[in-house]
């Protein structure tokens, strides 16, 4: 019983007593606009449209793509569950917090990486910064993190250290716990997709059929994880749901539901994936036969010039014409 009082007292200090049945209209409906997470989307909007701006002064292009790519997919896809009404819910329904799960670490990294921040950042910075950003990028720390098999086993070890242990009832019981662990599911899912991508000057980019492989790899643990999720008998975070005493939510049924999201939604997201990597992969092949075609037209030309010469050199002169 006390138990269920401290509960539901975290709760309210939440937030998150007395919330109506989840509905689409509650998540335009409950904004959380005072909160780290929702600065720091602020200003990376308006450092990127920034620098969108200095290159278009110059005269310089930066393809509206990456742009819509970065804000809308990207920063947009973050704040979609991180200030609107999903963040309201987000300790209430397990299934909401699943959605959050997906989107900070898959669906956000993914659209931040289109979006190519760093080497807008590069052709924008003047030199001395420009420099100090490049050697940043090219540290022995990032080229360890971003290394594809470290950043592959930590984007795979999260979600099970995370269910399986207490900390979810930790995330759960502490609002400043919750807010670290969105940010860092986002930075682990970066350091994941932004090496495969490769649209950025970052180390460790590995060639494409490698690429594809780590994708093909994640995929049977998010199978994995969702179905243990989904048949698991404990719910995850104890007695949190159950003590939150909602008539209109069933915490076993949620529960499924959200080993249900992680399991589609892993496997929808690494198949989109492969397909953007087969595309970068088809494009790259047809500018290197562009690039070895315009060579060998070079070496041609220069072969037919030099047979020309060769020829010119070989004929015998003309007779003259006799005066007489």
């Amino acid at each position: 019983m006390v138990q269920s009082v401290e509960i539901a007292l975290l709760a309210d200090a939440a937030g998150d007593t007395d919330l109506p049945p989840f509905t689409a209209s509650a998540i335009f409906t409950r904004f959380n606009l005072v909160s780290l997470i929702a600065l720091g989307l602020l200003v990376s909007a308006a450092l990127y449209l920034y620098g969108v701006h200095r290159l278009r002064q110059r005269g310089d292009h930066w393809p509206g793509g990456r742009t819509a790519a970065f804000l809308a997919g990207g920063l947009g896809s973050v704040a979609a569950v991180t200030v609107t009404g999903i963040e309201a819910y987000d300790t209430t329904l397990i299934s909401v917090h699943m959605v959050q799960h997906m989107v900070l670490s898959m669906i956000g990294p993914i659209f931040l990486a289109l979006g190519a921040p760093t080497t807008l950042a590069l052709r924008v910075l003047r030199q001395r910064p420009r420099k100090l950003l490049l050697a940043f990028v090219h540290s022995r720390y990032v080229r360890v993190l971003t290394f594809p098999l470290v950043a592959f086993g930590l984007f795979i070890a999260n979600p099970f250290v995370l269910y399986f242990t207490g900390l979810y009832r930790q995330t759960l019981e502490h609002a400043w716990l919750h807010e670290f662990i969105h940010v860092h599911f986002l930075i682990t899912g970066c350091l994941f997709f932004w090496p495969l991508l490769g649209l950025d000057p970052l180390p460790n980019r590995w060639p494409y059929p490698g690429r594809a492989l780590l994708m093909v790899l994640s995929v049977p643990f998010h199978t994995v994880l969702g179905l243990t999720i989904m048949q698991s008998k404990e719910l995850l975070g104890g007695d949190w749901y159950p003590n939150l005493h909602l008539s209109w939510m069933d915490p076993h049924s949620d529960q499924v539901t959200a080993g249900g999201i992680l399991w589609a939604g892993g496997e929808i997201v690494s198949v989109t994936m492969l397909g953007i990597l087969v595309v970068q992969w088809v494009r790259q092949s047809e500018r290197e036969a562009r690039r070895i075609d315009r060579a060998l037209d070079r070496v041609e030309s220069e072969d037919a010039a030099a047979a020309a010469k060769i020829t010119a050199r070989e004929q015998p002169p003309r007779p003259e014409p006799d005066a007489g």
